[in-house]
């Protein structure tokens, strides 16, 4: 079974907020492990995450080292970063095995080709303010600067700040099935040139939905702030299934 996840936003909220969904994850990876063979991970897996040469975040020490050994045992981990942890680098490749991705990619799963993305920066050219933000938090330049200029602990107590008022700015929105129609749009522009691409899955807006594109099937996944999650999943027969997870620490496990 291959596995699909995004927008876990660990480190978010207060404390008690935090190890919640912190154990709710590691839950889901404990249950997933059982007959998974790749784990993808569709960005905001971390609600702010940057990597000094030597120093990283600390915390999420339960779901590095389930990542890790879920890696170990030959269980292929990917990560594709999301805007609240896109200055993800060589560290989880390092420590925990997992590969990152930092664009759209279209990937062949079980023979059949799925295009697989956060959902954040696509279909943009509309949003001239948004695309210039984008741009320059992925530049390296910025990237030097926030290394260089910044002490770490100011550095990670300010990313959250960020991270945590720009997940606030949107939390109190009420987000339906009419505000994904631009990454919808995305898939048929880009199914029309690429047919042989069967499905796509984002991240990314928060919202569990499920439509089709003249013929390919996309899926959104949900986030991990509600009292169930929802993900993807994909058999050996290709069949493409949205399934829900219950956070809630009294139904340990629970999937349907």
């Amino acid at each position: 079974m291959i596995y699909f996840v995004s927008d876990i936003h660990l480190g978010a909220g207060n404390t008690a907020e935090a190890r919640r969904t912190e154990q709710a994850f590691c839950r889901w990876l404990d249950m997933v492990a059982e007959d998974a063979t790749e784990i993808y991970l569709l960005g905001d897996i971390f609600d702010f995450w940057f990597e000094y040469l030597r120093v990283v975040p600390h915390g999420f020490t339960r779901t590095l080292g389930r990542l890790a050994s879920l890696s170990d045992r030959g269980i292929k981990v990917t990560l594709y970063t999301g805007n609240h942890d896109m200055w993800t680098y060589d560290y989880l490749t390092r420590e925990c095995g997992i590969e990152i991705v930092h664009s759209p990619r279209v990937v062949t799963l079980n023979g059949q080709k799925l295009h697989l993305a956060h959902g954040d920066n696509m279909n943009i050219k509309g949003q001239p303010l948004l695309r210039l933000m984008n741009s320059f938090f992925r530049s390296r330049v910025a990237r030097w600067l926030f290394r260089w200029l910044v002490h770490p602990d100011i550095a990670l107590r300010f990313g959250s700040w960020w991270s945590g008022k720009s997940r606030k700015s949107h939390g109190t929105e009420q987000i339906t099935a009419d505000r994904l129609d631009y990454l919808v749009e995305y898939a048929r522009t880009h199914h029309a040139t690429h047919p042989d691409v069967g499905g796509y899955i984002f991240g990314h807006m928060h919202l569990a939905h499920s439509t089709s594109a003249d013929g390919a099937e996309v899926l959104f996944l949900s986030d991990w702030s509600r009292e169930a999650a929802t993900y993807a999943t994909l058999d050996g027969d290709n069949n493409l299934k949205l399934k829900t997870f219950d956070i809630d620490e009294t139904i340990s496990g629970a999937s349907r």
